[in-house]
């Protein structure tokens, strides 16, 4: 395994971190002081004074709620900005290269290419698992791969990727290992969270945007050793989370009950729209999902979401990525009975 200093990219391992005037104060009870520093508005509105740029009060929660350290947890202006982030420090331009399994988040590759990263596409099988081969295995000895990125539950198709495949990326891999866990409240099974402390390449990425509601928020998690997150914190502007969205955050996040109640209330209404879209014969495949969502094989995909469309319903037209197949969001009860009334006139 190489050293964090050997995969990391010499500018950022020798970057001296933007120091905000707050953070020259974190170990200070600052309840009485006159702040005078930062240029800011002194007249009080809530919103004057800069936010805490390491959001200490949602990290107290989310360490204990994640059995995890402080200093193991970073905050991200959403998930797109903790993979931007790990491209920046990790990967060289013109030079390194991620891996992605297809078809998968497309974010992943966006960024590589905002980046100038090589993109390595490897395809899924028809289970949507990774399938081990020598071309794999070739591709993960490469000294210019830097990044693996597995999506799980998996994006669009909604499946958990099977554990023994992360594990041997994880022992056969030189590089860091991103597990994308975006939609891993809706799943019975254990987050990777929980081998973080097994593995100084693993990266854990979570969000705020699915099962707890607050896309609009636009904050993502990651998990990781401390020395990984040092990186990241060096990199990331300062104030990446408002005020305001930290507040938000917070205030939900105590909220367990509430969480509990929509999350359990998605699961019970995913379930129901599964066994009512087997009745309907244009549908050829439901997939397995662990996520607020499914994947549907149809007999023309363009077709259906064009109908839909008309019926003012939006749903996600795959057939680009996967063939003739639609991906359906999970709604409430009264819109997911809207789409099946819609889904039983297009089948007459």
């Amino acid at each position: 395994m190489k050293t964090l200093k050997e995969l990391t990219r010499p500018n950022i391992w020798a970057l001296k971190p933007y120091s905000s005037a707050r953070d020259e104060f974190e170990d200070f009870d600052t309840a009485d002081m006159i702040f005078l520093d930062a240029n800011e508005n002194p007249f009080e509105n809530g919103v004057n004074r800069y936010p805490d740029p390491q959001q200490m009060s949602v990290k107290s929660i989310l360490a204990k709620q994640k059995n995890v350290n402080l200093n193991q947890i970073l905050l991200g202006n959403g998930s797109d900005e903790v993979i931007d982030l790990l491209m920046r420090i990790f990967a060289e331009p013109k030079k390194d290269k991620i891996l992605v399994f297809n078809p998968t988040y497309g974010m992943y590759e966006v960024s590589a290419n905002i980046n100038d990263v090589e993109v390595v596409s490897y395809p899924l099988n028809q289970d949507f698992q990774i399938e081990f081969s020598d071309e794999l295995e070739q591709i993960l000895k490469d000294e210019n791969l830097k990044l693996v990125f597995v999506c799980s539950p998996n994006n669009p198709s909604g499946n958990l990727i099977a554990k023994n495949s992360v594990l041997e990326i994880l022992n056969q891999f030189n590089g860091i290992v991103v597990v994308d866990e975006a939609y891993e409240d809706f799943s019975k099974e254990q987050s990777w969270i929980s081998e973080i402390d097994n593995f100084p390449q693993l990266v854990v990425m979570q969000t705020f945007s699915k099962a707890w509601g607050m896309a609009g928020l636009r904050v993502g998690m990651a998990f990781a050793q401390q020395e990984i997150l040092e990186l990241m914190n060096k990199v990331k502007p300062p104030y990446n989370i408002s005020i305001l969205n930290q507040k938000e955050v917070f205030i939900s996040l105590q909220n367990q009950e509430k969480f509990r109640k929509n999350l359990d209330d998605i699961l019970e209404q995913r379930n129901f729209i599964e066994k009512q879209l087997q009745s309907f014969s244009f549908v050829k495949n439901i997939y397995p999902s662990d996520a607020n969502f499914l994947l549907i094989k149809v007999e023309n995909a363009d077709q259906l979401y064009n109908y839909l469309v008309e019926e003012k319903i939006i749903i996600r037209n795959r057939n680009k990525v996967v063939e003739n197949c639609v991906r359906i969001t999970i709604g409430n009860t009264e819109e997911n009975q809207k789409l099946l009334q819609s889904l039983k006139n297009y089948q007459n």
